[in-house]
């Protein structure tokens, strides 16, 4: 045993952008603090990016995978940091990265979208709450312009709700030429409404620099658009970027590291684009659920309970691992299976977004999740 411790533009997106991964959402803020949330579809194992490889129980679990954690960078006497996430660790090592582990949402289940639903509604069951948490933060920012700026298919539903919130998506499509953009132009030139719709399309796009492509090919470049995004007087204060291919059934190994080098390579590039904004920047990186502590026969893992998420940013005081750790001996299992929960991942939502936005933690939670009236905030 250890210690216990401590995203209207939809009728325009044809013309504009079409779907791509990761879609990128976005809400402006009247504030001079940004915000991001990564979210990992498909349940990320945690015990393999954040791998406590001074649990003595984790060898006996995980066995087939150690080989590739070799050079991972050590974190404390317990944990350490999977060696394709070589940026991050050097955001750990400046103390602007901070891990925690064994936490979950409120879903006890193991279905992707009921688990995805309930991180993003913040409700204590799936289906239960019809807006996204993201959103009904907006309201607590300070008072100016909320102006929502869409550009892509659909806006994730952490970010749906009353305030304004559109999403962006870069076109995998050939770029429109200069003359075909001025004729659209003209088109909407005498309609009031299309017209600022357009024009406002065209300047984010402008802004983001229309990259596309999965988050482990192109991760890099998801970056430096999301920066492009944000860096502006009238950019983003909210952004929510979707990963895909989390859920890593078979092969994972192999997988994970191609997921997790595209990851570390879109941060870097999301830190060098904000520069000095770096400083003024929170970035959340959470998923549904973990995976089993066990390798399945495939090498592998199934779905699971507990996982770890990360925080990054550059007021943020890091360079440690936050968790109440369970340990990973048989009896400490949750269900015999998985890592146990021991955090709420709402409660370290709402204290890592007190702290970074200044807002009192208690009147936070009660609003970003107000089905869980015995919710307490995480401190960070």
């Amino acid at each position: 045993m250890f210690d216990r411790r401590t995203l209207i533009g939809s009728a325009l997106s044809g013309a504009v952008a079409s779907a791509f991964i990761p879609r990128i959402a976005w809400a402006a803020a009247p504030t001079s603090k940004r915000f991001v949330f990564i979210i990992q579809r498909g349940a990320a194992d945690g015990l393999h990016i954040v791998p406590p490889l001074g649990d003595p129980g984790y060898a006996a679990l995980r066995g087939p995978m150690l080989a590739s954690l070799e050079g991972a960078r050590k974190l404390d006497a317990i944990f350490s940091l999977h060696p394709a996430l070589a940026r991050t660790g050097q955001l750990f090592g400046a103390g602007q990265a901070l891990a925690v582990h064994a936490q979950a949402s409120a879903y006890r289940d193991r279905s992707h979208f009921d688990g995805q639903n309930v991180l993003e509604t913040g409700g204590a069951q799936a289906y239960a709450e019809k807006t996204g948490w993201m959103n009904r933060l907006i309201p607590l920012l300070p008072d100016a312009d909320r102006k929502a700026l869409a550009f892509a298919a659909e806006v994730p539903m952490a970010l749906r709700g009353p305030s304004d919130v559109s999403s962006y998506a870069p076109s995998r499509l050939p770029q429109a030429n200069d003359d075909m953009v001025a004729r659209v132009s003209q088109l909407y030139a005498g309609d009031a409404q299309l017209d600022s719709l357009w024009r406002n399309a065209l300047a984010t796009r402008a802004m983001a620099g229309d990259m596309a492509g999965d988050t482990a090919r192109n991760g890099a470049e998801t970056g430096r658009s999301v920066a492009a995004l944000m860096t502006p007087a009238d950019g983003a204060r909210l952004m929510m970027i979707e990963t895909l291919g989390w859920d890593t059934h078979s092969a994972q190994a192999g997988r994970l590291n191609a997921q997790l080098r595209g990851l570390d390579q879109l941060v870097g590039a999301l830190v060098d684009g904000l520069g000095p904004l770096w400083s003024e920047t929170l970035v959340l990186v959470a998923t549904e659920f973990g995976r089993t502590a066990a390798v399945n026969g495939t090498q592998g893992t199934d779905h699971g309970t507990a996982s770890a998420a990360l925080l990054l940013g550059g007021a943020l005081r890091g360079g440690r691992v936050l968790a109440d750790w369970p340990g990973l001996a048989p009896g400490m299992l949750y269900e015999q299976r998985d890592l146990k929960p021991t955090m709420a991942t709402e409660g370290l939502v709402t204290g890592a977004l007190a702290q970074h936005f200044g807002i009192d933690p208690l009147q936070l939670a009660r609003t970003l999740y107000p089905a869980q009236s015995s919710l307490r905030p995480v401190s960070i």
